[in-house]
C-alpha cells in the first residue's frame, strides 16, 4: 500500500460503515464528512501502534478489491485489519485469505490475534477457523488462534 491507495482504503472503509452510518439520519454530506473523519483516525491510530505494521492491498488481476493489515510480533501475528469491497464479501476469498495466513502463522510456530466488533458477522467465519474469544469488551471480541500442536 502507498499513499496512492488511500483514496481507495478511504471508499473502502466506507463500505463497511455505510449502513451504521445511514442510519444516524445525518444528510449525505454529514455521512461522508464523518466517514472520512473517521477514516483519517483509524488510519493514524493503526500507523502509530503498529509502526511496523505491513499495509497490503488484496488485488484481482489489476484491481483493488481490499485491503490486509498485518503487524508480526515475537509469538503472533497481529491481524490488524481485513476488509473487501462489497462485491468480493460472501465469496470465501477472505477465508481462504485467513487460511493462507493460518498456514504461514503455522510455519513460523505463531498464533494470531484480532480484535473484532461484536456485531461484526466474520465472527462466525473466525470461530469455524479456530479462532477463540479470550476477551469481550462489549464493543470488541479479543480472539486468538493458536496452530494445533503435532
Amino acid at each position: 500500500m502507498t499513499d496512492d491507495d488511500l483514496p481507495f482504503v478511504a471508499r473502502l472503509f466506507a463500505s463497511t460503515r455505510g449502513d451504521e452510518v445511514a442510519a444516524t439520519g445525518w444528510p449525505p454530506e454529514a455521512q461522508s464528512a464523518f466517514l472520512d473523519q473517521q477514516h483519517r483516525a483509524q488510519h493514524r491510530h493503526y500507523r502509530h501502534a503498529y509502526p511496523e505494521g505491513q499495509w497490503l492491498i488484496v488485488e484481482r488481476g489489476a484491481d483493488a478489491i481490499g485491503r490486509l493489515y498485518l503487524a508480526d510480533a515475537a509469538t503472533e501475528i497481529h491481524l490488524i485489519d481485513i476488509s473487501l469491497v462489497a462485491r468480493e464479501r460472501g465469496k470465501g476469498l477472505g477465508g481462504a485469505i485467513l487460511a493462507d495466513l493460518l498456514a504461514h502463522a503455522t510455519a513460523l510456530g505463531k498464533g494470531i490475534e484480532l480484535y473484532v466488533e461484536s456485531f461484526n458477522p466474520a465472527q462466525s467465519l473466525y470461530l469455524r477457523l479456530g479462532f477463540t474469544t479470550v476477551e469481550d469488551s462489549g464493543i470488541y471480541q479479543r480472539m486468538i488462534w493458536r496452530a494445533p500442536q503435532s
